[in-house]
């Protein structure tokens, strides 16, 4: 479990890909400070197991479901990622409960200049939409934010420029894609509320063409 709240930026230094999934080493410094091998990291939002680990580096194994699901499947070496060990039960919770679960890959549409602030839009499918509520979190690329707007097609979140300096989002421009995860609390909810049959169930997604080209199936 996470926060949301990026401890660093790393980088990819090594990046190697097969049939049976990946494997990335990572260069980092602040989350090497007690990370052993077995522990979680979220990369990007992504939650990784660590397989090995050097003084300044450490690596991690990737699921073909995960690269199928995350923007994962696009990273390079030299590429800046955001990082975060998982957290501890007695520290406070300056974000909100993050899984590292990620849901879908978002798309930024804008990117506005507002005061000292930066506003994005991104759009984002139904299925991450349908937890998304003005005021409420969601998860971008492994940063805790607050959603300010949402829309039929996406949703609006500002980043106050220690945010953009700190994390990669700083440096996201017009259609990158994010990985976006929902609130969790508002999953349960929903889940609670179909077995009770207040809300209808999750539509069957449609096995298509178009389904298995954005998850890089085909």
């Amino acid at each position: 479990m996470f926060s949301g709240i990026v401890e660093e930026m790393g980088a990819v230094t090594v990046l190697r890909k097969s049939l049976a999934g990946a494997r990335l080493t990572i260069l980092a410094s602040t989350v090497m400070d007690d990370l052993k091998i077995g522990d979680s990291v979220s990369v990007n939002g992504i939650c990784l197991t660590v397989v090995s680990r050097s003084e300044r580096d450490f690596s991690v194994e990737v699921s073909p479901e995960t690269l199928s699901v995350s923007t994962l499947g696009g990273f390079a070496v030299g590429m800046p990622v955001n990082l975060e060990r998982a957290m501890k039960l007695n520290e406070r919770i300056g974000g909100h409960l993050v899984a590292g679960h990620v849901d879908g890959v978002g798309v930024i549409r804008s990117r506005q200049q507002d005061s000292n602030a930066i506003v994005f839009t991104i759009g984002a499918p139904p299925e991450i939409l349908r937890y998304c509520v003005a005021k409420g979190s969601i998860t971008v690329d492994g940063i805790s934010l607050t959603i300010n707007a949402v829309t039929e097609h996406g949703f609006s979140v500002a980043i106050i420029p220690h945010t953009a300096k700190v994390t990669i989002l700083g440096l996201k421009q017009v259609n990158d894609p994010v990985n976006l995860e929902s609130d969790l609390i508002g999953k349960y909810v929903e889940r609670l509320l179909q077995e009770r049959g207040q809300v209808a169930p999750k539509p069957t997604p449609v096995i298509d063409k178009d389904y298995l080209l954005k998850r890089g199936l085909i």
